[in-house]
């Protein structure tokens, strides 16, 4: 009886894993081609922007539903709720006005999808004061 009931325990197991591996895989997937971008020294007062590339390297298509950021002064634009196929590209471009800022400047960009999982983009700089 132990056997029979450790053997149908471990198909369960095996049968739960192969079935979230398989999930995983037939998942959109979202790819950059570079996840962080630093702008060097900037005067304080500069609007600086980077577009982050990324693709679709999963099999389902990839849905972007929120790009959150960790202040106002950096602000992101994104293709909202379009649905991306698997194999195609979208962008996501970073705004950072360095108005107030000083110093070295550190912002992560983070990116709700239907993946499952957030992911994550950033941005560095070094702000100076201006000349005024």
């Amino acid at each position: 009886m132990k056997k029979a009931i450790l053997f149908f325990a471990s198909f369960f197991i095996l049968g739960t894993a192969l079935a979230q591996s398989t999930e995983s895989t037939n998942s959109p997937d979202i790819t950059f081609e570079e996840s962080s971008h630093d702008f060097g020294d900037i005067t304080q007062g500069d609007v600086v922007e980077h577009v982050f590339k990324f693709e679709n390297t999963g099999k389902q298509p990839l849905i972007i539903s929120n790009v959150k950021t960790t202040c106002g002064c950096t602000v992101p634009s994104y293709p909202r709720g379009e649905a991306i196929a698997p194999g195609a590209t979208g962008e996501i471009t970073v705004k950072f006005n360095s108005r107030g800022k000083m110093g070295r400047q550190n912002k992560v960009v983070r990116i709700v999808s239907n993946i499952g999982e957030e992911r994550s983009v950033r941005i560095t700089t070094n702000v100076l004061p201006s000349g005024s």
